[in-house]
């Protein structure tokens, strides 16, 4: 076992809501910066940039893992996150089915870059990536445990784009290892909301600049870096949260 510092929400210059700066390079530099040894890229509805910024990453030591960050029918955001760029892009295929028609408007919601390695612009991505899919909640997050990932309602506690503000509470059964917060500490945020009691909680930055990667990591306590060991790890509760350097909860 290994811990591994961690941001697993992190989105590229792709997501028309994020910074220009925000290319492959430039995000593993910051992340090296910042002490990470492990980031996700998750992108809106989209992992267009997520070979890019693994290639970047190469020889570095830090570790990207292959995600998106869907938003359901609910208006609820889900990170999604898989093993290999391959099977994000395959779930990507399905979420564009469900996209609804019509392009990005680039004057108004901004450039959806596709970049290379090195952080040239190889394309745009026509579709309008900041909208809700036809897909429901538990639709996602049943399809994505399916298919062998691990699915993270985003942001919980934040007022926006979030499971407990859209549908005020977490539905039985549903498929999912643990809750990302993105505001509060776990402690501040089960006593805001009740519904959290024995969730595990972790915190990632849902980094749109280049400033606030890392500013939030959660370290994980890893037997390999994979989905099936973080699935674990978060059902177990071996992990530690960190927020603006100081640590907000501990090891189970």
């Amino acid at each position: 076992m290994a811990l591994y510092r961690a941001d697993l929400h992190i989105h590229t210059a792709l997501s028309p809501c994020a910074g220009e700066e925000m290319t492959p390079p430039r995000i593993v530099a910051a992340a090296l910066k910042a002490g990470l040894q492990l980031i996700a890229v998750t992108d809106h509805n989209s992992a267009g940039n997520v070979a890019a910024v693994q290639e970047a990453a190469r020889d570095t030591g830090l570790i990207v893992l292959a995600g998106l960050e869907v938003q359901t029918k609910e208006d609820v955001h889900l990170v999604c996150l898989f093993d290999t760029a391959e099977e994000a892009l395959e779930w990507q295929a399905e979420v564009y089915r469900h996209l609804p028609a019509g392009e990005n408007r680039e004057d108004y919601f901004g450039l959806q870059l596709l970049m290379d390695a090195a952080g040239r612009e190889i394309g745009r991505e026509k579709r309008l990536l900041l909208a809700s899919t036809g897909l429901g909640l538990e639709e996602v997050a049943g399809e994505v445990a399916r298919r062998g990932g691990l699915c993270l309602p985003a942001h919980v506690d934040r007022p926006s784009y979030s499971l407990l503000v859209h549908l005020g509470l977490i539905p039985p059964g549903l498929p999912v290892a643990a809750l990302e917060l993105g505001l509060l500490t776990p402690e501040a945020a089960r006593k805001k909301f009740q519904t959290l009691a024995g969730w595990p909680l972790v915190a990632a930055s849902d980094a749109h600049y280049l400033h606030d990667i890392g500013r939030r990591v959660t370290y994980y306590d890893l037997e390999a870096v994979n989905i099936t060991a973080l699935v674990h790890t978060m059902r177990q509760q071996q992990f530690k949260v960190v927020i603006g350097g100081e640590e907000a909860i501990s090891d189970k």
